[in-house]
């Protein structure tokens, strides 16, 4: 059993990084394609789509095997681990339980950037509905205000003073929110405050986020909008990159304004239905 768990975990642990390296690379080529061959765009980001997917169905298959492995071999071991702690067999015992652990978590990690990749790359049709976006905002403050009490940031919020009907994907558009609440958050370690405005300018909504965290340095601020590109150990990279997708999707556009040690704003607007 301990030579199978061993093998196990020198093969996945030698598949995972070949795999980020492969969908990297696709996207490298996706991006350097954009000035040119749209149907090759198109192309590849359909292929790199269905690489993830394919990825995704025996990684899930993985998961569970390692769980069931895991679990077959703490059962197997439980009535003997006392008696074993001290000798060899028990000390290789346990490093092969913490093996599990560790690739456990990468393989999570893994799902988790695969994820990221899909909704970055997804083509779906935009699901539209007239949306009341003062009501849309308030339902997403209302969601994420037990995030920001317990982490003492102060949430403020201006909503327009009469309804912005605009003609959205809702669930997209939460996506969306939900993505700048988590940066603003995360930019605020030692707590701040959140200000959520709507309002409206001609013909356009206007959503604005802003915090009062650690701000984004003026060489990294052309580039928080890059595919794979993060100022975060543990950040995905397609966040914000996914969120200007969207944004996009909807006929309206995203704009950041950054002070390095004092804070940011996050700028969206979207066509006000006619």
């Amino acid at each position: 059993m301990q030579q199978f768990v061993a093998g196990f975990v020198v093969a996945l642990l030698a598949v995972v990084p070949v795999v980020v390296f492969i969908l990297r690379k696709k996207v490298s080529k996706i991006r350097s394609s954009q000035n040119g061959h749209l149907e090759q765009l198109k192309e590849l980001s359909k292929l790199t789509g269905g690489l993830a997917h394919e990825i995704k169905n025996p990684l899930s298959t993985i998961k569970i095997n390692l769980k069931l492995v895991g679990e077959e071999l703490e059962d197997s071991g439980s009535a003997e681990l006392g008696k074993m702690a001290a000798d060899k067999d028990g000390r290789r015992f346990a490093r092969a339980l913490r093996k599990i652990a560790v690739i456990q978590k990468e393989t999570t990690r893994l799902e988790q950037i695969l994820d990221g990749f899909l909704r970055y790359v997804d083509r779906a049709e935009l699901q539209l509905a007239s949306v009341n976006i003062n009501e849309l905002v308030s339902d997403m403050i209302d969601f994420y205000s037990p995030q920001t009490n317990s982490r003492s940031i102060t949430v403020r919020q201006s909503l327009h003073n009469e309804p912005l009907i605009c003609k959205v994907d809702a669930d997209m558009l939460k996506q969306v929110i939900l993505n700048l609440f988590i940066n603003a958050q995360q930019a605020m370690s030692d707590g701040g405050e959140l200000m959520i405005r709507t309002g409206r300018q001609k013909k356009d909504t206007i959503i604005q986020i802003s915090d009062t965290g650690s701000g984004i340095a003026p060489d990294k601020l052309p580039h928080i909008f890059d595919a794979y590109y993060s100022s975060r150990p543990q950040g995905s990279g397609l966040g914000l990159p996914t969120a200007k997708k969207i944004v996009e999707a909807h006929n309206g556009t995203i704009r950041v304004d950054s002070e390095l040690g004092k804070g940011t704003s996050f700028t969206i607007r979207l066509p006000i239905q006619a």
